[in-house]
Order: C-alpha cells, then sequence, then structure tokens
C-alpha cells in the first residue's frame, strides 16, 4: 500500500506562523524528513514513535543532498508511510518543492503540497517593515541572492530591478551583499537606498543590521553578520522607527533553556514565547501508561490522604477508575498535589486539593500516585500511573538547537528540574556545566533555589511565589 506524502512550509520560525493544515500534518506523521530552518521545537508535536530524519543544510555543508532527499521521500512513500517533508518558510519559494513533487508524482506516490509562510515577509513584520504601503512601495519581490553558478552570483534583470520595483527581498544574501549593491547601484538604485539585514527573523534572537546600499557591506563584514538572513532593500525601510514592536517585548533577546520534567505541553513556555523569549524545553520525555493496580483501587476507601505527584498522574489515575468502574465518590480521602500543575488538574476534575511539597508529615494512611520517578518513603503506598523516560531520539535535536542559539538564561521550575538538567543534559555531555557560571540562572520557589545553592550554583532570580505569573515577573525586572 502506498502512502502520503505533505510537503509541508513550517513557517520563518516562530512556531504560532506555521498553518492549521500544516500541524496537522506533523500531528498524524510517521516519517518527518525537517531542514535546518525549521523550527526543531515542531517535531514536538509529532507522535511518539515517529521517524526523524535531519536533512538540514548548512553553506559549505549538506547533510543530505536534493537528490538522496527525494530518494527518501519516494521509499518512505512506498513503504505506505505517512510522511512529512518540513520545510522552513514557504517549500514554493526556493524550497526546491518542485523537485521533490516530481520525483513523488513520478512513482505515483500521493502528495500534497501545504504552503507556508515565507521569511521574505514575515522576518521584515517582526523587524517593524511591512513589505508594502501606499506611499513608500507599491511593489515587492522575493529574489534568490545565490544561483547554482560556481561564482554563486545570480544573473538578474539589473535594470528593472533596480527601477521598476521599491522594496526587495535578497533571501540568504550575505555572502553576495557587495555584489548585490554594487549591481543596483549601477542600474540607477540611489547610493542612499535604506537597507536592512535581519537575522533569524521572528525568533527571539532576532538580529537586524540597517545601513544603505552604499555601506551595508563594510557594515555587514565589519559585524561579521551571517545567514541565515534576508537582506530587504528600499524606503520602506524607515517605517521601522516607528513600527518595531517585535523587539519590544518585555523578554527579548532572552534565550531560555527550560527544565523539564513533564510530558505535557508546557503554559509556561508557551507564555514565555509570547513575551518574546526563545525557549528550548530539556529534556523531552516519553511516557508510557503502567497497567491498571487492582490491589489498590479496591481499598480506596481506605485511604485517608492522596497526594498526587504530578498534572498527568491525576490524568491517568482518573481515567483507571473510569476503566474500572469505580466510582470517584470511594475517594472520600484529603486530597494533596505536589505542584500547582497537579492542583489545577485536580480543580478541574471538580475537586479541591492543598499544595505540599514534602509527603513526611503525614502521619495518616497515605497513597502516593505518580509516574516511575516519584521515590515514595517506606511503608507509603504507591500507586504507578505511567513510566516516563527521556525520549532519546530528541537528544541529536537538542544539540542542534543549543548550538544555535546563544542560551544567557536557565530556568528551574522545580528542585527535581535541576536533578534532570544535571542528569540527562551535564552528564551526557549535551549541556556544558560552563553554563551554569555564565547564564542567568532563575527559578520557581524557595526549594527549588535552595537546591541549586546547595549544589554551589549561584541563584540570580527567584519567583517571589511559586506561580508562573511572578516568575515571569521576575524575569522582566
Amino acid at each position: 500500500m502506498t502512502g502520503k506524502v505533505f510537503l509541508v512550509g513550517a513557517g520563518p520560525g516562530d512556531i504560532g506562523l506555521i498553518t492549521v493544515k500544516g500541524m496537522e500534518a506533523i500531528r498524524q506523521a510517521e516519517v518527518i524528513l525537517y531542514d535546518r530552518l525549521a523550527n526543531p521545537k515542531l517535531l514536538e508535536f509529532a507522535p511518539a514513535g515517529c521517524e526523524l530524519i535531519y536533512c538540514g543544510k548548512l553553506p559549505y555543508r549538506h547533510i543530505l543532498r536534493q537528490d538522496a532527499i527525494n530518494a527518501l521521500l519516494v521509499e518512505k512513500g512506498l513503504e505506505g508511510k505517512a510522511v512529512v517533508r518540513l520545510k522552513g518558510g514557504d517549500p514554493g519559494v526556493f524550497g526546491r518543492v518542485g523537485e521533490e513533487a516530481a520525483a513523488l508524482a513520478e512513482h505515483g506516490i500521493p502528495y500534497e503540497i501545504v504552503p507556508g509562510i515565507t521569511s521574505g515577509i514575515a522576518a521584515p513584520l517582526y523587524a517593524g517593515i511591512p513589505v508594502t504601503h501606499r506611499e513608500f512601495g507599491e511593489s515587492f519581490a522575493v529574489i534568490t541572492a545565490h544561483d547554482k553558478s560556481q561564482e554563486g552570483q545570480p544573473k538578474l534583470n539589473w535594470a528593472s530591478l533596480a527601477t521598476g520595483i521599491d522594496t526587495i527581498a535578497f533571501y540568504m544574501g550575505i555572502s553576495n551583499l557587495p555584489y548585490i549593491a554594487e549591481n543596483l547601484i549601477k542600474h540607477g538604485k540611489p547610493t542612499d537606498t535604506p537597507v536592512i539585514l535581519i537575522r533569524w527573523g521572528t525568533f527571539g534572537r532576532q538580529e537586524t543590521l540597517e545601513g544603505t546600499l552604499e555601506n551595508i557591506a563594510d557594515k555587514a563584514k565589519t559585524a561579521n553578520f551571517a545567514n541565515p538572513a534576508i537582506t530587504l532593500v528600499g524606503k520602506i525601510v524607515s517605517l521601522r522607527e516607528k513600527l518595531n514592536w517585535f523587539e519590544q517585548k518585555p523578554l527579548f533577546g532572552r534565550q531560555i533553556l527550560l527544565a523539564r520534567t513533564g510530558t505535557k505541553e508546557s503554559g509556561l513556555a508557551k507564555e514565555l514565547i509570547n513575551q518574546g523569549a526563545d525557549v528550548i524545553e530539556f529534556p523531552r520525555w516519553k511516557r508510557t501508561k503502567a497497567p491498571v493496580n487492582r490491589d489498590i483501587l479496591r481499598k480506596l476507601s481506605a485511604y485517608k490522604q492522596v497526594l498526587f505527584t504530578s498534572p498527568e498522574s491525576v490524568t491517568d489515575f482518573f481515567e483507571d477508575l473510569i476503566r474500572e468502574r469505580i466510582d470517584v465518590r470511594s475517594l472520600s480521602a484529603t486530597l494533596y498535589g505536589k505542584s500547582t500543575k497537579s492542583i489545577k488538574a485536580l480543580n478541574e476534575k471538580g475537586l479541591l486539593a492543598q499544595l505540599v511539597e514534602e509527603e513526611a508529615n503525614f502521619e495518616e494512611s497515605l497513597l502516593v500516585v505518580g509516574d516511575n520517578s516519584q521515590k515514595p518513603g517506606d511503608g507509603v503506598d504507591f500507586y504507578l500511573t505511567s513510566v516516563k523516560e527521556v525520549d532519546k531520539s530528541f537528544l541529536p535535536i537538542a544539540n542542534r538547537m543549543l548550538e544555535e542559539a546563544g542560551v544567557n538564561t536557565l530556568l528551574f521550575p522545580s528542585a527535581e528540574s535541576v536533578q534532570v538538567v544535571l542528569k540527562e543534559g551535564v552528564s551526557e555531555g549535551i549541556i556544558s556545566k560552563e553554563l551554569f557560571e555564565t547564564a542567568e540562572i532563575a527559578c520557581l520557589g524557595k526549594k527549588t533555589a535552595a537546591t541549586l545553592q546547595d549544589m554551589g550554583f549561584k541563584v540570580d532570580r527567584v519567583a517571589a511565589t511559586p506561580t508562573r505569573k511572578d516568575l515571569i515577573k521576575a524575569l522582566m525586572e
């Protein structure tokens, strides 16, 4: 049985800019072939067990060449798989989607092309520059800044570009800036025409460099400005002074490594991104449901206190009750949660609970509900909801994200998260221990701060109360 291939535009970087249809394709994929410029965070929405294949291209160093990518798409499609080819920006704008679609069509493999937001429009907008404006520019062109020739310099109709187009977006044009500027000036573009370079557009690490056609090449060389970048040429660049909205976000420039202990999508990470930060969550976990412990469920009414260690444990436990046809009213115990997320999960079930960080003070009959990372004390009954382990398939992806981002903030939501990063990141050589010295360390709660300090690490910011709101406030101060 032949599968189906989705050629999907991932957008320019901000994961919120992928289309609904593109996200749906990722969520049902069995295989994903992804590029360097597709934000790796999108891969976290893929199903467990999805095969992830890196096809990234760096200047002068191709991981997989285009003919090998085409062959892989055909191979996986003929295996009957649901395949996603995830490409940065829009696959139809310098994305070679035509070559990939032709290879699939030749072998009779069904495919769909899912457009994406192209960086030539999105990056300028995130820098405060619309690419068209009634007063500054009514025409717009997207141009490749290099070609397949030995010199890599595109043979364009420079006269038409210089005199007939108001605003021009050159893709990946940093190395050819002198050539671009020289030809535009030579064919009629004024030397004082504004130019802006936008690197990593729509990310919290977005960088910009402004100049004119006369001086932008020298400025870029002095600043060691590099791809991936968009070069935008035109009078419309002057609007940036008034419309620069994204870089005004309170956490813009923060590149945060967020220690992760849960398997669900992080609301904290989402809010940090909304405030302008880049967030790398580490590590990624996978979870396997544990068998139902019927012995404990039969004597549920005997427990005076029940402690839930995570929101996932709440979900799993009550699913087991329903599956075993046990009325929730048999749970007459006082309920506790080990985190505010656990409390919220219980509240959503219509149950009130108290926040507690330790179980040592419990004196009455106690049941602890959690995954295999929990270690209840002697004489305490434990209901295992799931087995949680680090998803090793994501470690190479984490490596690439850390290589390209300049992490300047370490964020620990709990004491457990500190141990996780040290064990799964530092000990495994994925995270440098020096990062604990160079980055700012922020945490949630006094217990987390004490854990870090006991290990000899400085703590720069501590949330006044153990809430997401106060943690973000502490980062903004």
